[in-house]
């Protein structure tokens, strides 16, 4: 295999852990959607960890709301976590989920 088609089979791996793909040749569909779920658990605990004051702001509804915003808003594999957390937090003041923050918060709340 060259390492052209190898990058392509990886990209169609990725596209179905991170978007929801469908399943690449050779791979259990139902294996790979409880991959996908663990993962965006995974992606969540570290967006928590990264901005823990919106964790905290959130409580209980983090896990929820994370999970809704992945469903419609899925990670991409180029993308850095910090840049998805961004996208989170704007999506969480959006949609009435936080208060939109004050100037001097909104550093606080998008760390680079």
């Amino acid at each position: 295999m060259s390492r052209s088609e190898l990058a392509a089979r990886q990209a169609e791996l990725l596209r179905a852990l991170l978007a929801s793909g469908p399943a690449p040749a050779g791979f259990d569909a139902a294996r790979l959607r409880v991959e996908a779920s663990v993962l965006r658990r995974k992606h969540g605990r570290v967006l928590a960890y990264q901005r823990p004051e919106v964790a905290e702001a959130l409580g209980d509804r983090f896990g929820p709301l994370f999970a809704e915003f992945t469903a419609g808003r899925p990670k991409r594999d180029t993308e850095r976590s910090g840049a998805y957390a961004d996208e989170f937090v704007t999506w969480l003041i959006a949609e009435g989920h936080l208060p939109k923050p004050r100037r001097g918060l909104v550093s606080r709340l998008r760390r680079r």
